[in-house]
C-alpha cells in the first residue's frame, strides 16, 4: 500500500535481492524498478548495497555498480573479504547489513515509507526501529522460492510484504546467458 505523496526511499541489499531474482528464474531491470516505485510516491533515494572484490581484474558487478552509479541510485560499497574455509575452498565476504542499517536510520526522519530489498531476518530489528520513528516499511522478497528467501519474523514485523515475483511483470527480463569466463554477478 504507497500513498502518492509519501516520501520514500529503497534500501536494496544487493546480494540478496540478486540471489532471490535468480530463485525466481529472471533478472532485474534497474531502470523499471526505479520508474516503478517513483510512480508509488516521492522517490527520494534509491540505495543499492554491495560488496566487491578489489583485486579481481574484472569483477562482473561492475558494469551494474556503475550503471546504477550514473542512474540515480546511490552506490554503497565496500571491499569483500576473499579467505579460505576449513575445508580449503575459497570463499568471499562482503556484508552491508550494518551500513545500510545506519544509512535507514538517519534518514527515516525525512521519510514517510521505506522499501527495503532483503530477507534476512537480522533486519528485524532496523524495521522495529523505523517504525517506532513513524516510518512504514515494506519489505521486497519471495515466499515463492525453494526454500523461500525471506525469514518469516521479517515478513511479520514489516508493514507490507511485496512479493518479488508479482513484480516480476513491472521490473524483470529473461536472465542473460553468461559470457565465457563470467561467474555470478553478486555473490
Amino acid at each position: 500500500m504507497f500513498y502518492k505523496d509519501e516520501r520514500l526511499a529503497l534500501f536494496i541489499d544487493g546480494s540478496n535481492l540478486y540471489a532471490a531474482a535468480k530463485a525466481l528464474g529472471f533478472d532485474i531491470d534497474y531502470k523499471l524498478l526505479r520508474q516503478e516505485f517513483e510512480r508509488r510516491g516521492k522517490l527520494l533515494r534509491a540505495f543499492y548495497y554491495t560488496a566487491l572484490l578489489e583485486n579481481e581484474e574484472y569483477s562482473p558487478i561492475r558494469p551494474l555498480v556503475d550503471w546504477l552509479n550514473y542512474n540515480g541510485y546511490a552506490m554503497v560499497t565496500k571491499p569483500a573479504k576473499e579467505f579460505t574455509d576449513s575445508m580449503g575452498r575459497r570463499k568471499v565476504k562482503g556484508n552491508m547489513d550494518i551500513e545500510l542499517a545506519v544509512d535507514a536510520m538517519e534518514l527515516a526522519p525525512r521519510l514517510d515509507h521505506i522499501v527495503l530489498f532483503s530477507g534476512d531476518g537480522d533486519f528485524r530489528p532496523l524495521v522495529e526501529a523505523l517504525q517506532r520513528q513513524g516510518c512504514r516499511v515494506s519489505v521486497v522478497s519471495t515466499i515463492r522460492s525453494q526454500p523461500p528467501m525471506i525469514a518469516d519474523e521479517l515478513r511479520r514485523q514489516a508493514d507490507n510484504f511485496i512479493e518479488l515475483d508479482a513484480l516480476r511483470d513491472v521490473i524483470g527480463r529473461p536472465p542473460r546467458e553468461p559470457r565465457e569466463g563470467e561467474g555470478m554477478a553478486e555473490s
